[in-house]
């Protein structure tokens, strides 16, 4: 199994990196603030305004670390990688199954039907950790709702079909979501999904770690031999990594959402380390970014039994573990696609 290595996310504004021999430096002004060597590294993540030197960018071309440029609050901006690995004949199959609404449809019941089983399993969580009998109860009738939706995506007619049922089922989950938030919960409070920009406390945290969850994927599938561009249950749009988005709707829940939700039930994170902007956007401050990024790398270090493999692996391996499954299935070698399903 593939050893986890590290992200490394430069935040600090102003910082730049440049090469030293087999590391990468990294210094604000005239001072040194670090030294990362670069077989540590399977990524790297710049944050607003963090600027490498082109021996930099290089040196991670060479190894396979794939370079991300965000904006502060992890507005995807762009991607550095290398040479496109993995076996051409992968790709074409890819793009055939994708052009091929019958040959796809399969691998989307089984994401859409796991990424609403893992919401389901994130609402009854909280449905047994609540105190509010009220909370619980519509919680726990929010399950149902999602227990019969997860029914229905997985025998899905089409694939339109299974898009409407993941967002019947989005509109479920989120609309209880408020429910599960039981730390500081006049200063966060969740009035529905918003992206752009996020509304709310809430909505910037949730943004901020699907930022971080989509770099992971893209990453993994670029490893695998995956063309991250093209999926099956998103549709191409230029600059939309669609095959990577698949894989997120079946993650989101178990990874993301799970952590956001930590953060705020065990008061990680403060309503102050947040501000409002002209529009109405909300930003988390510096520091604040600092912690959440903190937390999602120790979230990734915790084992789980990987439900298909049923081996103890790292949860920051598991979007490799389901591009590469997702390639075997691609290529004949699986029957089936076996999509994350949380336990």
């Amino acid at each position: 199994m593939r050893k986890l290595l590290n992200t490394l996310h430069v935040m600090t504004q102003g910082a730049y990196l440049h090469r030293d021999g087999e590391t990468i430096a990294i210094r604000v002004g005239e001072e040194f603030k670090l030294r990362v060597p670069i077989h540590t590294l399977e990524g790297l993540v710049c944050w607003g305004q963090v600027t490498c030197s082109p021996p930099v960018l290089g040196l991670c071309c060479e190894r396979g670390v794939g370079v991300s440029f965000v904006g502060e609050q992890g507005r995807f901006l762009a991607r550095v990688t290398g040479p496109v690995s993995g076996n051409v004949l992968l790709r074409r199959q890819q793009y055939r199954m994708a052009d091929g609404a019958a040959a796809a449809l399969p691998a989307v019941r089984t994401i859409v039907a796991a990424k609403i089983a893992n919401s389901r399993l994130v609402v009854l969580r909280a449905a047994r950790e609540i105190a509010d009998g009220t909370r619980e109860a519509e919680l726990r009738a929010a399950a149902n709702r999602l227990s019969w939706a997860g029914l229905e995506a997985a025998r899905a007619e089409s694939i339109d079909h299974a898009r409407g049922h993941e967002g019947a089922a989005g509109q479920t989950y989120f609309s209880v979501f408020d429910h599960m938030i039981v730390g500081d919960r006049e200063e966060f409070q969740f009035r529905g999904r918003s992206r752009r920009p996020p509304l709310d406390r809430v909505n910037a945290l949730l943004s901020f770690v699907y930022a971080l969850l989509r770099h992971d994927i893209e990453s993994a599938l670029e490893t695998v031999g995956l063309d991250p561009a093209v999926g099956f249950l998103h549709t191409d749009r230029p600059g939309r990594p669609s095959l990577a988005l698949d894989l997120m709707e079946e993650l989101r829940a178990a990874l993301a959402d799970r952590v956001v939700l930590t953060l705020i039930n065990r008061r990680e994170v403060g309503g102050r380390g947040f501000s409002i902007q002209d529009g109405g956007g909300v930003e988390m401050d510096e520091a604040t970014r600092k912690q959440v990024v903190a937390a999602w790398q120790i979230r990734k270090q915790d084992e789980i039994e990987h439900p298909f493999l049923r081996e103890r692996i790292p949860i920051g391996l598991v979007p490799y573990v389901q591009a590469l499954l997702l390639a075997r299935y691609i290529r004949g070698g699986l029957d089936a696609y076996p999509a994350f399903f949380w336990r």
